[in-house]
């Protein structure tokens, strides 16, 4: 993962998601899932980066969703929040689900989580206090960060780009997070360099 600066809210959201959403919960109680009407302009936002993957969601394949980083159930005031909202891929949106051991992608600092450049494996930052390695790893475990198809995908692109068949801009575009590690790594194609 990989610090993610808060976008503002679009110009829309007030009548499309929260207005809407509030007048549902004032009449019946009821949650009406209307953070869908917001998912394009999440898309744009955060340019169709997964807050948890650091992939790009793909229009035509990816699965977008809107993370409520503070869970429905926990903080209905919170449900038609543009502040509470994390664009990510239903994937990882499915293994956070309610959990409160996932670390906020607002929050978080870049370099806390790292990649193994063998496996291409997540790993917490050795230079981070026992308590945040902990927070760190368990992010990575709830998330399945580590699971073969994210590695494998990580381990593509890089392959990609060390390669030449893809540049810099393109891994930075498509997996942001890879590119950091192999600029942090000093791995980076002497061009780019």
């Amino acid at each position: 993962m990989i610090k993610v600066v808060p976008a503002p809210e679009s110009a829309t959201f007030d009548s499309k998601v929260r207005q809407p959403g509030l007048r549902a919960l004032a009449r019946k109680g009821k949650i009406r899932p209307y953070w869908t009407r917001a998912l394009d302009d999440l898309m744009a936002a955060y340019h169709e980066i997964c807050a948890y993957s650091c992939f790009r969601i793909h229009p035509i394949t990816g699965a977008r969703s809107a993370d409520h980083f503070a869970p429905k159930p926990k903080d209905r005031d919170n449900i038609y929040e543009w502040s509470n909202y994390r664009l990510v891929c239903s994937r990882l949106n499915s293994s956070k689900r309610d959990f409160g051991d996932v670390l906020d992608p607002f929050e978080i600092e870049d370099g806390w989580f790292q990649l193994e450049l063998l496996g291409y494996r997540v790993k917490p930052s050795p230079a981070l206090d026992a308590s945040k390695r902990t927070q760190v790893q368990d992010t990575i475990t709830r998330l399945k960060l580590n699971a073969p198809l994210f590695y494998n995908e990580r381990i593509k692109v890089a392959e990609q780009y060390l390669s030449g068949d893809i540049s810099l801009r393109i891994l930075e575009e498509n997996a942001p997070f890879v590119a950091k590690e192999l600029r942090r790594q000093g791995k980076l194609l002497p061009h780019d360099r």
